[in-house]
C-alpha cells in the first residue's frame, strides 16, 4: 500500500534535503513489530549518506533486539522542530524512512559506524573517538538500518517580513 503526502506544498522531494535532515538530527524514532505487537524506540544515530544507512549502538540484549530478530523491517522518523510560528502554525521538517535493521559484527564496520555516530552526536568527537580502544569496540553492540525508502514534509515559519 502506498501513501502520499496530502499537502503537496509541504512535501520534500529532494533526496539531498531529506539526507540533510538525517545528518542534522541526533535522534530518530524507530517502529518495530513482532507478532502484531508494535514497539517504538528512540535511538541516537549517525547517518552515512554514502551507504544510505543509520548506525546506532545499544545494549547487547533487550526488547528492540528481540523485535528486530523476529522482524528486521522498520519504519522511522527524524524531526527538526522549529516551534510555533507568529501565525500559530507549527514549523518543522520531518523525514520518514523504511529500512532493514541488522547488527554489525565486523570490527572494521563497527569502527566506521562508531566514527559516523560519534561525529554526528558529539561536540568533541575526535577526543571521544580516541578513547575507544579496539577491545572496547569489540564488546559494543552496534546496529545498522539500511534505508530503502524516504519521504519528507516541512512547514516552516515565513521569512522575516520587512
Amino acid at each position: 500500500m502506498s501513501f502520499h503526502v496530502r499537502r503537496k506544498d509541504r512535501e520534500i522531494t529532494d533526496q539531498n534535503e531529506m539526507q540533510q535532515v538525517l545528518k542534522a538530527t541526533k535522534y530518530v524514532t524507530v517502529a518495530l513489530c513482532m507478532d502484531d505487537e508494535p514497539y517504538l524506540v528512540s535511538l541516537s544515530h549517525g547517518y552515512d549518506q554514502a551507504k544510505s544507512c543509520l548506525y546506532f549502538h545499544c545494549a547487547p540484549e533487550g526488547k528492540k533486539l528481540v523485535y528486530a530478530k523476529a522482524n528486521p523491517e522498520v519504519w522511522g522518523q527524524a524531526v527538526l522542530d522549529f516551534g510555533v510560528t507568529e501565525e500559530c502554525d507549527y514549523a518543522y521538517t520531518s523525514v520518514h524512512f523504511q529500512g532493514k535493521l541488522s547488527l554489525i559484527t565486523d570490527l572494521t564496520e563497527k569502527s566506521h559506524a562508531m566514527k559516523v555516530l560519534v561525529r554526528q552526536v558529539s561536540l568533541n568527537p575526535e577526543a571521544k573517538l580516541a578513547k575507544i580502544k579496539p577491545e572496547k569496540l569489540a564488546s559494543i553492540t552496534m546496529g545498522r538500518i539500511d534505508i530503502t525508502y524516504m519521504s519528507g514534509k516541512k512547514h516552516q515559519a515565513p521569512k522575516n517580513r520587512s
